[in-house]
């Protein structure tokens, strides 16, 4: 053997361990982490590197660090091998990587493995723009949002396992942060919920505490349930609320929505009778925050996609502005049936509309737009022609445009009473309200007409029958006539 042969040989053996040379077709080692790549601040991970059954050793290095982070034997039957961190922490954080040794020599290195550490900072805001609940098969946008200035924020979805998406923060004028993450097209085919983190560029594996998760509803085509509430549209803080959602359609679940809000509450419906289904939603006590416009939906248990939405329902919180507001009836409180009144809703403190709302109606209150006038602003709400279904307690609020569902404190009551045709007794009828013509007298021109004539004819049998008694008085000068 020559010399230089001899001293190529020795230089080769001699690299061997250190300079990790492949010297066999060797299959590149796989490495994982469980129950995650992403784990949280002082939490357990598993790091697992599997190889060959020739393996003899097992070699974990971090991204960064002069020297192996760990060396382990292998695992009967020798294919992986096993590394722990009992408590997860931003030392922890960062880039792996694992080989395994064998009498040939080093295998090639795996692929990177991500291993990130939460809660690090404050977590961030997410939220769906417009709203959680989009049509099935629409597109929406996530924003994931702080108002300090990190580099990145990084959007994951519930039991997907593919890499979590990226985008560079953006400033806002207010001077927040965010990224908006483009979502879709929504299907119901599984579920869509979502968590959102940000971290710096120079620790991109030290991440925030994740936001607060999201579910995206997607609702269909199937029939609309209804949606009402038990104590009325209108209430002060401290009283209860029960929405109740319903439908004949047989759902078996009931969600509702309040717009605006990042989350909606979900119910199992109730059947109270055959062919019904519903379910109650207890918001009280109430305090301001529950003024706003609700909907909800139905869906089946078999069915991952929610119902059309119910028609919006809104909830009014009387007592959130302190100007108050007077409420009077024009010529007056008590009037005939088939005449004519005015409820006039006045304040010499700003508005943009008056409510009115009546004791005991299912209907929503009547709003108006405020007029100014005679230093005061008010809105007339006309009653013609009154019959006895408009008898009853009345009261007004005023809000304004910035949020209209936070009302004034309510005007005293106003008793509206109304008799029966004029002339008639003074007293409100007591019988069942109907609507507004069943009551109301026709003076129309038609009908006067009519009354005219019916005259005429009984001016001209009064005539008859005179003419006729005189006759029979005057038997000579008939028969001379």
């Amino acid at each position: 053997m020559t010399p230089a042969l001899t001293a190529l040989l020795c230089l080769g053996l001699s690299l061997g361990p250190r300079t990790r040379v492949q010297a066999g077709p060797f299959p590149k080692p796989t490495l994982w982490a469980e129950p995650g790549s992403v784990i949280s601040w002082g939490s357990p991970v598993t790091i697992w590197c599997q190889g060959s059954l020739e393996a003899q050793e097992y070699q974990l290095d971090k991204e960064g660090s002069p020297e192996p982070l760990d060396r382990n034997n292998p695992l009967e039957p020798k294919n992986k091998a096993r590394f722990s961190i009992p408590s997860m922490t931003q030392h922890h954080a960062g880039r792996y990587r694992c080989h395994y040794y064998s009498s040939a020599g080093w295998s090639e290195p795996s692929d990177p493995l991500e291993l990130v550490m939460t809660g690090f900072y404050n977590k961030p805001t997410l939220s769906a723009l417009p709203s959680p609940v989009v049509a099935s098969g629409g597109n929406m946008t996530l924003r994931c949002g702080s108002q300090k200035g990190y580099h990145h924020f990084v959007l994951m979805k519930e039991g997907e396992h593919q890499l979590p998406r990226t985008l560079d923060s953006q400033q806002l004028h207010s001077g927040g942060f965010q990224a908006l993450f483009p979502v879709g097209p929504v299907t119901p085919s599984h579920r869509w919920r979502f968590t959102c983190y940000y971290y710096y560029t120079n620790t991109p594996q030290v991440w925030s505490h994740p936001s607060d998760p999201l579910e995206i509803l997607p609702s269909g085509v199937s029939r609309k349930p209804s949606l009402l509430t038990l104590q009325g549209p209108v209430l002060a803080p401290g009283q209860s609320l029960t929405l109740q959602c319903g439908s004949d359609v047989g759902y078996d679940r009931f969600v509702l929505y309040k717009e605006g809000e990042r989350d909606f509450l979900q119910r199992p419906g109730q059947q109270p009778q055959a062919g019904l289904s519903q379910a109650n939603f207890t918001l009280g006590p109430v305090s301001p925050s529950h003024g706003g416009q609700y909907r909800c939906y139905g869906a089946h248990n078999l069915s991952s996609e929610w119902s059309a939405p119910s028609d919006p329902l809104n909830i009014l919180m009387a007592g959130q502005i302190y100007d108050t507001v007077s409420l009077s009836a024009q010529p007056g409180p008590t009037v005939a049936s088939g005449e004519n009144v005015t409820l006039l809703c006045q304040s010499r403190g700003y508005f943009d509309t008056f409510l009115l709302t009546k004791e005991g109606a299912a209907h929503p209150p009547l709003r108006l737009r405020s007029m100014y006038g005679a230093h005061k602003y008010q809105a007339e709400f006309p009653m013609s022609p009154v019959t006895s279904a408009h008898a009853g307690t009345y009261r007004c609020y005023g809000s304004r445009s910035s949020n209209p569902h936070l009302l004034s404190h309510p005007s005293e009551p106003l008793e509206l009473m109304v008799s029966g045709h004029s002339g008639g007794s003074s007293l409100p009828p007591t019988g069942p309200p109907s609507t507004p013509a069943s009551h109301a007298k026709d003076y129309t021109v038609e009908n006067l007409i009519r009354m005219g004539m019916a005259g005429l004819v009984l001016v001209f049998l009064g005539i008859l029958l005179f003419e006729a008694q005189h006759s029979q008085r005057n038997p000579q000068d008939a028969a001379g006539r």
